[in-house]
């Protein structure tokens, strides 16, 4: 093969890679940046013919990526950054950044981006996979009790004032909120999520470009005490000086508003701009009426998109669920279906041998009739063929287990925990992320 056609090969693949692929030789000169790493910076394709290679890979003497493999001659991996792009929307990757040589010459250095923002969003919020509007009618809410929460939230989306929403994480906060949006008598324009457990200068510089737009706004505040005082105090002065505008401000916290300003894990002025009004959202264990009309619409939207015949539980399986307390609240509820539905084939009910190894050792000590054959002895005791699954997976749902236990023995203490462990502190914390990434966090707290 003659060596334009390999190039003209070589130049296809590159364009037309999901990853974003940047290399740059010795002095920074950019040799390749490909359709998606354009995609990702925001850059159009006439933007980049007309500007110069530095100015749009942003090679930064300090901070460049590109540069310190090229210093250091060593490989960058899994380096995660967060940041917004040309076009103002917030980019979450991991990058794999790796020195290139030629007959033992460094050449260049080449990076692979690999763009996880929508994991990254899904990640905190969950329930939000079902690619349209949530509005109140597409919540399943029976028990009497979250039907009061509806009912305040319209009260609130009607009369457009500030708004608190106080419950633990996964109850369904997010979908209230968004329910609050989609109910407002005049629309807002945009619902932008400030996830404030996460990078508090990110948050804020999204809410410092989003407050002086002309459109109107909904601003959720997702666990509004995770981020500092001072920059609950800025969030203050910015909304004070929006006057003009015609946004909805709405939070979340994950305790009693009072109890946190006691603790100074939130701002009394913060706290003055919801004083008309808190909603406190119950824990499913709260309302455990609701457990199956979710369950039942969840495999309604199984049927519906994967052609299944799945009807729902079996009876043992129903009763399993129905004396669980669900401590991850619906996200846990979400996950453990989405395990199961990974199985799903041509059963039509749900039966015992088809629940998660995380889930069985969790239910391990739930007094029930119909669940005395599920001892701790034999949760992971192999009975028939339905219990096989790759030893990969069966070791990591037992670590995943062992760890979320020790934890719970600790009261979530993340120290404790990884001296009892016989582990680094590090090396629990890297655990747990990993958890976090692919199930739900067993706790919330450090320490």
């Amino acid at each position: 093969m003659q060596h334009d056609t390999l190039l003209d090969i070589y130049k296809f693949i590159v364009e037309k890679a999901d990853n974003g692929i940047c290399v740059v030789d010795t002095t920074g000169k950019l040799v390749v940046y490909n359709k998606k790493m354009r995609e990702l910076q925001g850059i159009s394709d006439e933007e980049f013919e007309k500007r110069r290679a530095l100015e749009i890979v942003g090679f930064n003497m300090e901070k460049g990526g590109l540069l310190r493999v090229l210093q250091d001659e060593r490989s960058i991996l899994n380096e995660k950054k967060t940041f917004w792009n040309e076009k103002g929307q917030e980019v979450t990757l991991i990058s794999n950044i790796y020195p290139l040589y030629s007959q033992d010459e460094l050449v260049g250095a080449v990076e692979f981006a690999r763009d996880i923002t929508q994991q990254e969003f899904m990640m905190y919020q969950p329930l939000r996979r079902y690619n349209e509007p949530l509005t109140f009618e597409i919540i399943t809410a029976v028990s009497a009790v979250m039907k009061k929460v509806i009912e305040k939230a319209k009260v609130v989306a009607y009369s457009r004032m500030p708004v608190i929403l106080v419950g633990e994480s996964g109850t369904g906060i997010d979908m209230i909120a968004e329910g609050i949006h989609h109910e407002l008598k005049e629309k807002n324009d945009m619902f932008v999520t400030l996830i404030c457990r996460r990078d508090e200068k990110t948050v804020l510089d999204q809410l410092e470009k989003y407050v002086v737009e002309k459109q109107n706004i909904t601003f959720f505040a997702e666990r509004i005490e995770y981020l500092s005082m001072e920059a609950q105090e800025k969030i203050v002065k910015l909304l004070e000086t929006s006057t003009e505008h015609h946004h909805v401000f709405i939070a979340s916290v994950g305790e009693d508003p009072i109890d946190l300003i006691q603790k100074g894990q939130l701002s009394k002025k913060l706290y003055r701009l919801f004083s008309d009004i808190s909603i406190y959202v119950p824990a499913l264990r709260n309302r455990k009426e609701d457990i199956m009309p979710f369950v039942e619409d969840y495999f309604k939207r199984h049927r519906e998109s994967y052609g299944s015949v799945i009807k729902g539980l079996a009876d043992d399986v129903k009763d399993i669920f129905l004396n669980y307390n669900w401590p991850g609240n619906l996200k846990e509820l979400e996950v453990v279906l989405d395990d199961i539905s990974s199985l799903i084939t041509n059963e039509i009910f749900v039966e015992a041998h088809m629940l998660p190894a995380h889930f069985k050792w969790k239910i391990q000590n739930i007094e029930s009739p119909k669940n005395e054959e599920m001892t701790q002895s034999d949760i992971f005791v192999v009975m028939n063929k339905n219990d096989l699954r790759p030893l990969d997976v069966y070791m990591s749902e037992v670590e995943d287990y062992y760890i979320s236990r020790a934890l719970d023995l600790f009261e979530g203490n993340v120290s404790k925990t990884a001296s009892a462990l016989g582990i680094r502190r590090q090396s629990l914390q890297y655990r747990i992320k990993k958890y976090t990434e692919s199930k739900i966090a067993p706790y919330e707290r450090e320490e």
